[in-house]
């Protein structure tokens, strides 16, 4: 019969109540050299009616936790390493009645990048939706573990990086389009005494894979559409 009492680490206390025991059959750990991989090792620890034998089963099972964390994509890039290359596109940040303007008189086109739900509740007139985040949809090892992670602080809803993303923008706009991307908060590049190096938003980072990507002429809707409502500028809603 097998007794499965703890997880601990894989160096285990020799103060045991039975020290002729390991104190932890099932140990999760590490394996040496490999990042973001763990293996489950279980041992079986005998028992009699009568006693504990001193004896350990001399069998154990690795498993293989197939969790391991995808490479790093570039939207997982380093915020410094993102703005370095929003400035160096210039890619301008507009505010949302400049924005407006632009849209009417230069045919520039908001993008925006929120997840759809939120896109239908209200959005700017003539705007095109392409979520850079999307639910989370798949059920893998490591979906799950995402899910399990989001679940522990409350949010039953987890996202992900979109990856259909610059497909979905490239079948809509050509890479000579004029975009201003917007999100809800919009963030900015701009320096401040709080934040020396600006602050990083979805809207961004959208606008980072853009230019990446070759697009010419992006920019970043300032204030995001939180200002844009706010202002009291148009807006429409889908049912």
């Amino acid at each position: 019969m097998a007794a499965l009492t703890s997880i601990s680490k894989l160096h285990s206390s020799s103060t045991s109540l039975y020290p002729n025991y390991q104190s932890s059959p099932l140990i999760f750990a590490p394996k040496t050299g490999q990042e973001n991989l763990w293996w489950l090792t279980v041992r079986s620890v005998a028992f009699s009616r009568r006693r504990l034998s001193s004896q350990t089963v001399p069998r154990s099972l690795k498993i293989q936790n197939t969790a391991t964390k995808p490479a790093k994509t570039p939207a997982e890039e380093d915020w410094k390493t993102k703005r370095e290359l929003l400035l160096e596109k210039r890619v301008r940040s507009v505010d949302v009645k400049e924005a407006l303007r632009l849209q009417k008189e230069n045919n520039f086109v908001i993008l925006d990048v929120r997840p759809e739900a939120e896109f239908k509740e209200a959005h700017a007139p003539g705007a095109i939706n392409v979520q850079i985040y999307r639910l989370i949809k798949e059920w893998t090892a490591w979906d799950i573990a995402r899910r399990a992670a989001f679940a522990f602080f409350g949010i039953f809803s987890g996202t992900e990086e979109n990856p259909e993303f610059l497909q979905s923008v490239e079948s809509q706009l050509d890479k000579e389009a004029k975009i201003i991307v917007a999100c809800s908060s919009g963030g900015t590049t701009k320096p401040s005494q709080n934040l020396p190096e600006g602050q990083q938003s979805r809207s961004l980072i959208a606008a980072y894979l853009l230019v990446l990507n070759g697009y010419k002429n992006v920019y970043h809707l300032e204030g995001g559409l939180y200002a844009w409502f706010k202002e009291g500028l148009p807006a429409v809603s889908e049912d």
